[in-house]
């Protein structure tokens, strides 16, 4: 991994990923009152089919140090990945603010998927492996999600940039 200090010009440190991904394997709830400034939010930025980026909020959990989320195939975000799987996801957690560069990959695996559903379930949304054993249904999900069934995307990770926003501060990016 190799890190590069963007807030050298103000004599900040280097952030070190191994802070931000140890403040990301604690979690972060997206119920209200969960987090900052009222609770934490997802967003994902897909690439449309003329070039252009399509951003909307998920859920999504952070485990063994990707993002996970899931869609509906026939969503605009689904689609998109299926035709380009380039993708970035963002939050802005109390302590910074960070953006991951990476590749979407849609997982098939059903013990995968099943854990996958049963991390969401203890997080409050009722999620639950559906019957082809490859995909989550539950009894609601965000409008923007589609029709159930939901399929578990996993982001890879090739860059992250963040901005401390607590003392003493600081702006790093890594390339994995």
């Amino acid at each position: 991994m190799k890190a590069t200090n963007l807030a050298e010009l103000y004599d900040l440190p280097v952030v070190d990923w191994a802070v931000i991904a140890s403040r990301m394997d604690e979690g972060y709830g997206q119920a209200p009152g969960s987090g900052g400034p009222d609770r934490y939010t997802t967003w994902l930025t897909t690439i449309n089919q003329d070039g252009s980026p399509h951003m909307t909020a998920v859920g999504s959990l952070w485990i063994d140090g990707v993002f996970w989320f899931v869609t509906g195939e026939h969503s605009r975000k689904g689609r998109n990945i299926a035709r380009d799987p380039r993708c970035a996801v963002s939050i802005s957690a109390i302590e910074f603010d960070l953006v991951v560069n990476g590749t979407a990959e849609q997982v098939t695996d059903s013990a995968t998927v099943a854990a996958m559903a049963a991390r969401w379930a203890a997080d409050g949304w009722p999620a639950r492996l559906d019957d082809t054993g490859r995909a989550i249904t539950a009894a609601y999900s965000a409008p923007s999600a589609g029709p159930p069934p939901w399929h578990v995307y996993r982001v890879t990770p090739r860059t992250a940039t963040v901005v401390s926003t607590i003392e003493p501060g600081g702006a790093t990016s890594w390339r994995f």
